[in-house]
């Protein structure tokens, strides 16, 4: 049942992260305080508060580094992207801007010997993990997920500085319509492009286990953010903006996790 579970879990993300279902009850970032009280009219307790886990999770994402504890003793697995050229959907989640891969990319993040399948990324203005009272202007999110459900994120924040050609191609091809779909440019795009310029082989990075930051919140996530960061300019973030701006959520509580880290 719980396999069962992750796996439609999965189904849902892959149609969009930020974008939770067809049916699902309609929520914004403005109303995030209470996502967990969005009912489901056409549901029965409990399935009528879908959102529920936003609540009353106690690993929830994203978080403030600044009040972390960081482990640095315990041995890590190492962490790797074998990313590579794919012709991608881009989506306009109607939360984010985001980018699908096709259904024969191969390309994911390896941790230890296994590798999680890179199903799409997507992005948030602000960042939506913070340091203290610091806020970088965006957010770079890759979710991988494997064939049972298991979800893992690799997480890049973004500052403003010199231009970043994919991700102009990024905004080039962004349908201006929520909910459109650009499946038809034929552009090669790799993912790797987006990354910072570092040892893709043995990435450095903080992990926690956390969730979903956004409905339905779901927990069982494992967290790993980069502590290099990437750059757009201004320009592109103004017109990111244009599609979508204060889609992040605040840092939640860290209810006494520990982040590990390899630096």
């Amino acid at each position: 049942m719980k396999t069962k579970i992750l796996a439609n879990l999965a189904s849902i993300i892959v149609t969009g992260y930020t974008c939770i279902a067809v049916a699902a009850p309609h929520w914004t970032h403005d109303e995030q305080a209470t996502w967990w009280a969005v009912e489901d009219t056409t549901k029965t307790l409990p399935l009528n508060f879908p959102f529920a886990e936003c609540g009353v999770g106690t690993h929830q994402s994203p978080i403030d580094l600044a009040a972390a504890t960081f482990d640095n003793t315990k041995p890590l697995n190492n962490l790797a992207v074998t990313y590579s050229a794919d012709t991608p959907t881009f989506f306009n989640t109607g939360h984010a801007i985001q980018v699908n891969t096709s259904s024969s990319f191969t390309g994911g993040l390896k941790v230890g010997d296994e590798t999680l399948p890179l199903i799409q990324l997507h992005f948030h203005e602000p960042s939506e993990h913070v340091i203290g009272d610091k806020k970088f202007p965006a957010e770079l999110h890759f979710v991988h997920i494997t064939g049972d459900g298991r979800i893992a994120v690799l997480g890049v924040a973004i500052d403003v500085g010199t231009e970043n050609t994919l991700f102009q191609t990024i905004l080039d091809n962004m349908p201006a319509e929520e909910g459109g779909k650009n499946s038809t440019s034929g552009i090669q795009f790799n993912p790797a492009q987006l990354l910072p310029a570092v040892d893709l082989e043995n990435l450095k990075y903080y992990t926690f286990a956390g969730s979903l930051t956004t409905p339905p919140c779901s927990e069982g996530v494992q967290w790993y953010l980069l502590s290099e960061i990437i750059t757009i300019s201004q320009a592109q973030l103004d017109k990111m903006k244009t599609f979508y701006t204060n889609n992040a959520r605040a840092a939640q509580s860290l209810n006494e996790r520990s982040i590990l880290t390899n630096q």
